[in-house]
């Protein structure tokens, strides 16, 4: 794995941004088609972006949905492994199957060129028939407007910034979004903060239904919620304003240690957060965790949807012959943006790439 794209460079049948779980499963397919492709990643190594999240983070599906096609999750069923274990298998794997990772490499534009397109870097451009877009969910921090109205002494950060208690002051803290990252970040910090926590919680999963019941509610998601029935399609329609349920972690959990549930956030007066009904409080502390916000201004010519999102017909966006996505939230079904679902649409768009790829290329070493 080197910082090189132009090497041995095209055309390649696919380029594909991003050496995370939805890059390397969709190596993976790929090099089960034999095709001539490089998968491009920014980070020193993949699954770079799994260390930066704060360091008790753990994976919201239990080990047994957290392994990618070809190669289990190596721990125990019903467990759930920490972000530097899951960062430390997507290496393996990348090794493993000898995917032909590129690191250190920015995409910096992704352009049509003829029958393909040119994908620009700061190292270099290279011309590939197809191109994969799986950078993830999380390309940039969202943090309302009204942030700027705090006062200056308190100190806000966004969830991608949080790394532990150890980044939080003395004092009262403000935790913005009821979603599984913002209850888990607010129960660690109630051993030691009072801390508030806005926002309509998700619905949570019960974890005896997980534990006793975890292959028939798997199913559910994986199978029954998808774009092709009616239930899947409803969820879909509000899935980007609701968010994904709460798991390992309930609102009883939380009110047990302290945490203290309060409205919507809604805006500031005289530099304190004001929650819906009027009602305001004195923080020393602000924690965003209110999700991230898509960017895809780099892919030239994209056109995406209220949500940010591009629309796509099972990762294929129409009227763009060749161009892909793997790892869009709800790209397929609800299991499309977690790891144990993301195979399934890679083995999809694979497929797609091979059908545009006249003769197979360069093999890969899955077997």
């Amino acid at each position: 794995m080197n910082a090189e794209p132009t090497r041995d460079s095209g055309p390649f049948d696919a380029v594909v941004i991003g050496a995370g779980q939805a890059g390397l499963a969709t190596g993976y397919h790929l090099a089960r088609e034999k095709l001539r492709f490089q998968i491009l990643e920014e980070g020193p190594r993949p699954g770079a972006a799994w260390r930066s999240r704060w360091d008790s983070l753990r994976l919201f599906t239990p080990a047994q949905h957290d392994g990618l096609p070809g190669l289990a999750f190596p721990a125990a069923r019903n467990t759930y492994p920490g972000k530097d274990e899951f960062a430390d298998y997507l290496e393996r794997y990348a090794a493993r199957f000898e995917l032909p990772v590129r690191t250190g490499v920015r995409v910096d534009g992704v352009s049509p060129a003829g029958a393909g397109f040119t994908v620009d870097t700061a190292q270099g451009s290279v011309w590939t028939r197809s191109v994969v877009v799986a950078t993830g969910s999380n390309p940039l921090p969202r943090v309302p407007a009204a942030s700027a109205g705090l006062d200056p002494a308190i100190r806000q950060l966004h969830s991608s910034q949080y790394r532990g208690p150890g980044d939080v002051p003395a004092g009262d803290v403000l935790v913005v979004g009821a979603g599984t990252s913002g209850a888990e970040i607010a129960l660690e910090l109630s051993a030691g903060h009072r801390v508030l926590l806005a926002g309509r919680p998700t619905p949570h999963v019960p974890d005896p239904l997980l534990r006793y019941a975890g292959g028939a509610y798997w199913q559910l998601i994986h199978s029954v919620l998808t774009l092709r029935t009616p239930p899947g399609r409803r969820v879909a329609a509000s899935f980007h304003q609701r968010g994904a349920p709460l798991i390992r972690i309930s609102p009883k959990d939380l009110a047990r240690a302290g945490v203290v549930s309060v409205p919507r956030f809604f805006g500031t007066r005289d530099g304190q957060p004001v929650f819906d009904g009027g009602d305001t409080a004195a923080v020393r502390s602000v924690i965003w965790a209110t999700g991230y916000r898509p960017d895809f201004g780099w892919v030239h010519g994209l056109r995406v949807g209220p949500s940010g999102w591009p629309d796509t017909d099972r990762g294929a966006v129409p009227g763009r012959p060749g161009l892909y996505f793997v790892g869009l939230p709800f790209q397929y079904a609800l299991t499309s943006g977690l790891v144990g679902g993301v195979g399934r649409d890679a083995a999809h768009v694979a497929a797609l790439v091979a059908q545009r790829s006249p003769a197979p290329g360069k093999v890969g070493a899955v077997q």
